[in-house]
């Protein structure tokens, strides 16, 4: 949907169209749930924050002055809203080690990624996101499935564009890590059908 579409709901909602409300929810709630559940990595507070942050969106719109996107926006506050439920939760996720992980395993791993469908692909690297820290899968899931620009995340996480591209570099190794283990039976399987 265009910014266009966006500031016509916004200004009727501004206005009391609680119709409005309904269709911009709609529009976006796929989108918020699944940055939500990509970094709380649970069903119900994936839930509760997707209420939680409509509900923030619906109390701020006047707060939003079109300089971005408004789904941008709507990024930034569900990335703070699911920020404030790890920080009140006290929720950590450990790290996977990557002190000895070299280029050549990353260009071996996107190589055996090509030879799986594409569907079970997308699978697979969805349940492998999901074991990584929050703030990783949800940079992975902004960039890769969302297709948002490097200069659209940091505006959502507060951080240079710069900086968003080196935590994207160190989150797409860690999940090479985690799919490696998925892929080892896949790489022997390619060697011996040469």
């Amino acid at each position: 949907m265009t910014t266009n579409d966006d500031q016509i709901l916004i200004t009727a909602i501004e206005k009391g169209d609680t119709k409005a409300y309904a269709q911009l929810v709609d529009r976006y709630k796929d989108l918020v749930y699944t940055l939500a559940i990509r970094m709380l990595k649970h069903k119900e507070e994936a839930e509760e924050v997707a209420q939680d942050t409509f509900i923030k969106v619906f109390k701020s719109l006047g707060k939003f002055k079109g300089d971005s996107k408004f789904s941008t926006w709507i990024y930034k506050v569900t990335y703070n809203t699911c920020l404030d439920r790890i920080k009140k939760n006290k929720k950590h996720f450990n790290d996977v080690a990557i002190d000895e992980y070299t280029f050549n395993k990353l260009d071996t791993i996107d190589n055996a990624l090509d030879n799986i469908i594409k569907e079970e692909k997308s699978t697979l690297i969805k349940q492998c996101i999901n074991k990584l820290p929050e703030d990783s899968s949800a940079l992975l899931t902004l960039f890769y499935f969302e297709e948002l620009s490097l200069d659209e995340i940091s505006k959502i996480i507060n951080l240079e564009a710069n900086t968003v591209k080196v935590k994207l570099f160190r989150a797409r190794k860690k999940l090479a890590v985690i799919l490696e283990q998925y892929l080892q039976p896949q790489n022997s399987l390619n060697y011996g059908t040469r």
